[in-house]
């Protein structure tokens, strides 16, 4: 295989494997994404910023089991006004493509954060309109709602130029993720990202009571795949921006089926629990290997391939 078989395209960025950082793994230092990088990511996400400091939930907030995750962790962060100078840093120290992810409590607050993100003129920006572990505070996610998500990324579309790539990260759970993928490029956004985590419990049978603090939590790794797989499907049948395609990738054979569902990168996140920090290393090996014995030259050839 030439060594830049795992090359992709994304949005006029080049990424030197499709292999990028989930949002909420690994935060928003500049050290932290630089140790991603370093164990060979094609590109990192930050965890999501918002328009205020937020200290998330109170712990337990974190459930590893078979190979999965529950995490109630609340979005915790020290807010955009502290986080500029750090993103500014990372701007310089991070050589691989950088996504800067962020929130919000209103569809307004979304665009004044975006407006400060801007500053920095980076290349690419996640609107995470679909965090579902919020409601308590924040309300249901913007992308459970289409009329919301509509008004949402209308809005940040209007502080961002269009030299800025703006990618909105969607939520699996609504009865049809193509139609949300169709109002958010409607409205103006360049790529989308699918999926975040799906709601779910688990219960500690000898207290007698859920096990996380905020009771309910968002479920991510190899349990939700083949949701994520189905979610990107749909997207690429139905629109003509890229998609991130994220959700229990663990392995070369299952980054490869998010390709040929329809992504052009794939997000690893929970596998970084199972697999180590390797895991970026280890799935390109296996990609490798696969479209070698496959004689599939390059990842473009196999994009959509799903679809027949």
């Amino acid at each position: 295989m030439k060594k830049n078989s795992l090359s992709v395209n994304f949005c006029g960025v080049k990424f030197e494997n499709p292999l990028i950082l989930a949002s909420g793994f690994m935060g928003i230092s500049a050290s932290s994404l630089s140790y991603v990088e370093k164990s060979r990511a094609g590109g990192v996400t930050t965890k999501s910023i918002g328009h205020l400091e937020r200290m998330g939930h109170t712990s337990p907030t974190v459930l590893a089991w078979s190979g999965n995750i529950l995490n109630a962790v609340g979005l915790s962060n020290p807010g955009i006004d502290q986080s500029l100078p750090i993103l500014a840093m990372m701007q310089k120290k991070i050589k691989v493509p950088l996504i800067i992810s962020f929130f919000a409590d209103t569809d307004t607050n979304y665009a004044k954060v975006a407006q400060k993100i801007v500053t920095l003129k980076p290349k690419l920006i996640e609107v995470n309109a679909s965090c579902p572990n919020t409601q308590d505070d924040l309300g249901a996610p913007f992308a459970v709602d289409s009329n919301a998500l509509k008004i949402l990324v209308r809005k940040v579309r209007k502080v961002v130029p269009k030299s800025i790539k703006m990618i909105v990260k969607l939520s699996p759970n609504v009865p049809d993720i193509s139609i949300m993928g169709k109002i958010a490029e409607s409205e103006g956004a360049d790529a989308i990202c699918a999926v975040n985590t799906v709601p779910g419990m688990i219960i500690d049978i000898y207290a007698r009571r859920p096990v996380l603090t905020n009771k309910s939590g968002g479920v991510s790794g190899k349990a939700i795949k083949p949701v994520a797989v189905k979610a990107v499907y749909d997207l690429y049948k139905a629109i003509k921006i890229p998609i991130i395609g994220l959700g229990g990738v663990e392995t070369g054979q299952d980054a490869l089926e998010m390709i040929m569902v329809g992504a052009t990168l794939v997000g690893v996140g929970s596998a970084i629990y199972s697999r180590g920090m390797k895991v970026f290393k280890h799935i390109q090996q296996e990609m490798t290997e696969i479209m070698k014995d496959e004689g599939i030259k390059n990842l473009e050839s196999i994009k959509g391939a799903a679809h027949g």
